[in-house]
């Protein structure tokens, strides 16, 4: 599954007006930041199922690209390299609230942790996912993330990050070997 390429409806595409906003304008880039922003959303919440968290992440991705457009040099599209920003300030997002929580109360388990009598099998799957990719070296994380969560291709990936396919294959394999006895690990417990 490839990334939707964002088209606004008055039919300017958002990679042209990334390429606009990389070199300086002003005006694409709010244009392509109130343009991406749904697409952004969508993405963080298939990291985090707490609207508010998915919010926030957003707007941390929406940051980042506010302060990083002048570093998109187009190595991959800008869809590419948004979804990456995306699912990174998801995973970081999560991490914030895990260390936050943990931090007023140590020992107990966040709020929305997966009891099965109140939360779908899905959601729990979610919480484990994000526990598991919390201890994946970042860049095994973040190409097991791109490629299984996101559905980006090996080849998006390895243009995004400038590596070989063969290593992003590589790197989701190791990722995906690990994830496994992670998980199972939190389901033994």
């Amino acid at each position: 599954m490839a990334n939707p390429v964002i088209v606004e409806p008055d039919g300017t595409d958002i990679e042209i007006m990334a390429q606009k906003a990389s070199a300086g304008d002003q005006v694409a880039l709010n244009a392509l930041l109130g343009a991406v922003r749904p697409e952004t959303l969508r993405v963080c919440s298939r990291f985090l199922r707490n609207r508010e968290d998915a919010e926030e992440a957003c707007q941390d991705t929406l940051w980042a690209v506010a302060r990083g457009i002048g570093n998109f040099h187009g190595r991959s599209t800008f869809s590419t390299w948004l979804h990456s920003l995306a699912a990174n300030r998801a995973r970081a997002t999560y991490q914030r609230i895990r260390r936050r929580h943990d931090g007023e109360a140590p020992g107990t388990p966040l709020p929305d942790w997966a009891d099965p009598r109140r939360t779908s099998v899905v959601a729990a799957t979610r919480l484990d996912l994000l526990d598991a990719l919390d201890s994946l070296p970042a860049d095994y994380a973040e190409a097991v993330a791109l490629r299984d969560v996101l559905g980006m291709s090996y080849a998006d990936i390895a243009a995004l990050r400038d590596i070989p396919e063969g290593t992003v294959k590589s790197r989701i394999h190791e990722a995906r070997r690990r994830l496994r006895l992670c998980m199972n690990d939190h389901r033994q417990r």
